[in-house]
């Protein structure tokens, strides 16, 4: 994956927590730069969002 920067990001509070995102906790979503305040946050979405896409593709 390429590298993603904070100046591309799509949000600039974490989803989860509602707290600013983090340089070192960004992903890619369908073509998004998404942004989370820390990793654990940013895991926790890429865990949930690949469970989702799965079972809509069932």
């Amino acid at each position: 994956m390429a590298d993603l920067r904070l100046e591309d990001c799509v949000n600039e509070i974490c989803p989860w927590s509602g707290d600013p995102v983090s340089a070192d906790s960004l992903t890619e979503y369908k073509g998004a730069v998404v942004g989370f305040c820390n990793t654990g946050c940013r895991d926790k979405f890429e865990k949930a969002a690949s469970m989702f896409d799965a079972a809509i593709q069932d």
